[in-house]
């Protein structure tokens, strides 16, 4: 698991040097910000198209196997990049279909990387590993945005490809090396043994995972899956509402900053570091986390719109980066909960499918959310933005609560042999 948690920083250290120094190279080459936005997207799009069949690939295929053919591709066209912007033939057109492609690898690596690496640790501590996890997304996302600009600098836009094209030969190279934890809701094809952990030392024996053969490993099966678990509809919908009128504030927080606080570049800078300390700071107390539930990410997620109702209210830079970094915890804390719950809740051998249906559900919030809170934003400024947005959230978590609260059955309590009962003999006279 150290060894994966280092490969996964470099590789998400490398990922952001790529992804900060893309939108640079889409402005030098075009000089438009819509072609920069739209660079984006297209790398987006397949997960809202293709993340059904990868996941379905990611249930079919060998586990280790998968991430490191995904990761090797990964890197293949980071190296192709690196080359073409060395060579100056890079166009806008090349560059749309290098962002295309690496969509479409991630659709598969991406829950085959989720899987493995909850495979290295015993079942009961899989909520931790996802806390570790996103501890490290965040780490690597400040280091990778912070040496994009330095390695442009000294070495130029290329190199900045090519050590993201590294990072995942690193993590190509570290996978074979791999073997599930003792207790781990292991799969046939990771590449471990029982007697590998038993060698390894104490615990559980290893839990294969079975293939269901009946299914046929469809898309399908990952569709009725979600759809029929109520648990999961329910957490679908609290991450639309919360993707949809809040977390987007390098938007709303920009417009916010720069508008009605007067404030500039740099200040907004120092807002999004802190957003970033918080969301570390989120990864670690997530990972503290044992059962997380569904209640728990709601409750989170209602708290996250108070704060952002606060934070819109703040009317000063030094309130707001008082809000923002509680704000940003709980923001943090929700999804290490909510991606427990995702990864967990499903058997064995529907995950890959039921984490390509939700990649392609998170796909829709996260293409429809910012035209969204964009239009409401032109309705009621940057401040009625936050604040009608935060209000959404609580509100419509708090009703769903209630809802599920009335509709769950109380339990009865049975009489005990001989106890009377009001009414047993008019009872039995009806029966």
């Amino acid at each position: 698991m150290r060894w994966w948690s280092v490969a996964n920083f470099l590789s998400n250290a490398g990922t952001w040097m790529q992804l900060t120094v893309q939108n640079l190279l889409v402005l030098e080459i075009t000089g438009s910000a819509a072609a920069t936005g739209l660079s984006m997207s297209v790398q987006a799009a397949p997960a809202l198209f293709m993340s059904l069949l990868g996941g379905a690939a990611v249930d079919r295929w060998p586990l280790k196997l998968t991430a490191a053919v995904s990761q090797a591709l990964l890197g293949a066209v980071a190296f192709t990049t690196a080359v073409l912007v060395a060579l100056d033939r890079l166009d806008m057109t090349t560059l749309m279909v290098l962002a295309a492609i690496t969509g479409t690898i991630a659709t598969v690596d991406g829950p085959a990387c989720a899987l493995l690496g909850n495979d290295l640790v015993p079942v009961q501590d899989v909520p931790s590993a996802i806390g570790v996890g996103a501890l490290v997304h965040n780490a690597g996302r400040l280091a990778g945005a912070a040496l994009a600009g330095v390695t442009v600098g000294f070495l130029g836009t290329g190199a900045a490809y090519a050590a993201n094209g590294l990072s995942f030969l690193f993590v190509t190279a570290v996978i074979p090396f791999l073997r599930p934890a003792y207790g781990a809701a292991g799969r046939a094809g990771t590449g471990g043994s029982v007697g590998a952990g038993r060698r390894a030392g104490a615990g559980k024996p290893l839990i294969p995972r079975q293939r269901d053969r009946r299914a046929g490993l469809t898309v399908r099966e990952g569709l009725l899956y979600v759809a029929r678990r109520p648990r999961l509809v329910a957490l679908a919908s609290i991450t639309g509402v919360s993707s949809v009128f809040g977390r987007n504030y390098g938007l709303t927080l920009a417009v916010l900053v720069t508008g009605p606080l007067a404030g500039g570049a740099g200040a907004f800078g120092t807002v999004s570091t802190v957003l970033a300390v918080g969301g570390i700071l989120g990864a670690v107390l997530g990972a503290r986390l044992r059962k997380p539930s569904v209640r728990t990410v709601g409750a989170l997620a209602a708290a996250g719109g108070l704060l952002q109702v606060a934070a819109g209210l703040s009317p000063s830079l030094a309130v707001l980066l008082i809000m923002v970094l509680p704000m940003a915890v709980v923001e943090s804390v929700s999804d290490t909960a909510g991606t427990a719950v995702l990864q967990t809740d499903p058997p064995a051998h529907l995950r890959g499918r039921v984490l390509g249906v939700w990649s392609s559900i998170g796909t829709v919030w996260s293409l429809g959310g910012p035209p969204a809170l964009g239009l409401l934003m032109e309705l009621a400024g940057a401040r009625g933005a936050l604040v009608t947005g935060g209000l959404l959230i609580a509100t419509t978590i708090g009703a769903g609560f209630l809802l599920r609260t009335r509709r769950t059955p109380r339990p009865v309590a049975l009489p005990t042999p001989g106890e009377e009962v009001p009414g047993r003999e008019a009872l039995e006279t009806a029966a």
